[in-house]
């Protein structure tokens, strides 16, 4: 399980990297980051790092689910919820984004739905990972810190939600009503910030099990 959760860990913080490098190193360096999402780096001629990044983050947070699942602390619907946040990382690489430089296409449209699917899926399987282990005096630290982190993941999802609600009577085409560039990258940090939080979790728990174990272990040697 420790295994799992550094290999998690491990995948997830090289992705960081990579992402950070995107940001570095031209021709991405000069990509407007306050406007331009971050899956535009795809288009470009290293697009293939962030490929890589994202593959890498959707195999962490595999590891850490995986990890949460034997520790015994992620049920069914946290379970399901944490795929379709796999699942969603795995489109937004498999499905290029729209080229405007050559029109909308299918791929663009699965890619923007993936991408919805990946963000919205994280924050719903941290609440419902959480919710169980947060009730009553035996309430658990790292579930709190967890459900906290799907809520800052979903508050920095509401400025994408209120440019979609409000463009039909301001007019403003949703992704120029806000810097969207600069809005995602901040839920994404939100969000890798709540996988390695999930993945702390994992350690938590299972070091609690092994405890009780271990001393029952010595009051037998008794």
């Amino acid at each position: 399980m420790l295994t799992l959760s550094g290999l998690g860990v491990g995948c997830v913080v090289a992705s960081l990297a990579l992402y950070a490098l995107l940001h570095l190193v031209p021709p991405s360096a000069a990509l407007g980051w306050t406007r331009r999402t971050i899956s535009s780096y795809a288009l470009l001629s290293n697009g293939w790092v962030f490929d890589v990044a994202t593959l890498l983050l959707a195999a962490g947070s595999l590891a850490v689910l995986a990890a949460l699942r034997r520790a015994g602390v992620a049920r069914q619907g946290a379970v399901v919820a944490l795929l379709l946040w796999v699942a969603g990382l795995v489109g937004v690489v498999w499905f290029e984004k729209h080229n405007w430089a050559v029109g909308p296409s299918f791929s663009g449209d699965v890619h923007r739905a993936a991408s919805l699917l990946a963000f919205l899926s994280l924050p719903a399987g941290a609440l419902l990972a959480a919710a169980p282990h947060q009730r009553g005096p035996g309430a658990q630290r790292p579930a709190r810190l967890v459900a906290l982190g799907g809520v800052a993941s979903l508050l920095c999802f509401s400025p994408i939600l209120w440019a979609l609600l409000s463009e039909p009577w301001t007019g403003v085409r949703w992704w120029r009503a806000i810097p969207l560039g600069g809005v995602e990258r901040l839920l994404g940090l939100a969000e890798v910030t709540t996988v390695l939080l999930l993945a702390r979790w994992a350690v938590s728990a299972a070091r609690s099990a092994r405890t009780p174990d271990r001393a029952t272990a010595v009051t037998a040697r008794r």
